[in-house]
């Protein structure tokens, strides 16, 4: 039996399905179905057609734990936000994203508020990436929001050692200053600058590594203002995927974490203390991603050089720690006592039950006597005061 998708008529250009009517053409013998006039005049006009009609809106990620939690991948006009905590390595996550997209092929835009660009490479040297040939060939640019700070910056540059003067050398080229990142214009205009130098339509992506910290030069709604400009005309307007930073704080319903409407993907990364006994470990999902298939499920995670993020078991891990010191795995998952703690819960559950029977039915014979004896009743009661038979035999 053949799958449902052969059984669908698609349109042989855009390979959409065909919902009404079918445009044919004939050519050389060959009938041809499009799903309207305009895909058939597209047709007539190009070699070529679309063999996967979504293919050029959808990629993946190639981080394993987002992978996992995105069968369809992600749509290419997707403003995705990461809020995280602190201690989750999110820079971590962001550097594993830019070094995926550059093994794809694709260019890539920072925008650095939180650190200069010697800090953004040393990230990537920590996790055994080399970004330096991207660096030296402009597929990868960097947007630096942070070295305004510095007054002096040549006395930065003089005060670094050989290795770190080596790597600011390499990144100098691929680097643009922002001289002012209060000033949404400038900003805009970087951004779209290199957007253009890159000549990004369709491809590559965009990470802002710290939307907490770019609130923090503007005002509200200049922030908020930002944001849905740079989602509309990188995202909507070029289809080149943006994925920004945001450390949760204290104040949870301020920028950015009230755009939860807006944003088109939320990842979220945290710690969480009750998985494993006086250890705090790392957790990522994906909570929400508009227009594909999600799994919403918390996966436990760490980094390791080389490989980036990886997922794993911590219970399963636990379990092979003890295999190797030589105790017996299964005898101790067992746990005997929580068996015997959960069969004892039901027993007094059980008794609780038969007690409170006992106590309605003993509140029910004593009314029922009261009724047919009258006052005789309180004959049984000891604390009867004069009708108490113990008077009368004394």
């Amino acid at each position: 039996m053949g799958s449902a998708d052969e059984t669908i008529d698609r349109c042989d250009y855009c390979r959409l399905p065909i919902p009404r009517r079918t445009v044919t053409v004939d050519h050389d013998g060959q009938e041809y179905k499009f799903c309207s006039e305009s895909c058939r005049d597209a047709q007539a006009d190009h070699d070529q057609v679309f063999t996967e009609y979504h293919g050029f809106r959808r990629f993946q990620p190639g981080v394993s734990a987002l992978d996992a939690s995105l069968p369809q991948g992600i749509p290419r006009n997707s403003f995705v936000m990461l809020t995280d905590l602190a201690g989750t390595r999110n820079e971590a996550v962001h550097a594993e994203l830019v070094w995926r997209a550059l093994q794809r092929g694709e260019q890539v835009i920072v925008m650095t508020f939180l650190e200069p660009p010697v800090s953004f490479i040393q990230t990537f040297v920590t996790l055994e990436w080399n970004i330096l040939p991207y660096l030296e060939e402009n597929l990868l640019h960097i947007v630096d929001c942070f070295t305004y700070r510095v007054s002096d910056r040549d006395r930065m540059f003089d005060r670094m050692n050989s290795w770190n003067r080596h790597l600011s050398a390499v990144a100098a080229d691929a680097c643009t200053h922002v001289r002012d990142p209060s000033e949404i214009g400038e900003l805009e205009s970087r951004l779209d600058s290199a957007l253009e130098a890159h000549d990004m339509q369709d491809e590559g992506i965009v990470v802002i590594d710290s939307l907490t910290e770019f609130g923090t030069h503007v005002q509200p709604i200049q922030a908020y203002n930002f944001v849905k400009d740079v989602r509309a005309d990188v995202c909507k307007g070029r289809f080149v995927p943006i994925f920004a930073g945001a450390t949760v704080t204290s104040e949870e319903n301020t920028f950015p974490h009230d755009l939860e409407y807006m944003v088109d993907g939320i990842i979220e990364m945290r710690i969480n203390p009750e998985i494993v006994e006086d250890a705090l470990v790392k957790q990522i999902r994906v909570r929400k991603m508009s227009g594909v298939l999600t799994y919403p499920e918390w996966s436990v995670y760490e980094y390791t050089s080389g490989q980036g993020i990886v997922t794993f078991d911590p219970i399963e891990e636990m379990k092979e720690s003890r295999r190797a010191r030589g105790e017996d795995v299964d005898a101790a998952d067992e746990r005997p006592g929580d068996e015997q703690t959960s069969e004892q819960e039901v027993m007094d559950a059980e008794t609780a039950v038969v007690e409170a029977d006992q106590a309605d039915v003993t509140v029910i014979d004593a009314a029922g006597g009261d009724a047919e004896n009258g006052d005789d009743a309180d004959e049984d009661d000891p604390e009867a005061g004069d009708g108490d038979p113990a008077d009368g035999e004394n």
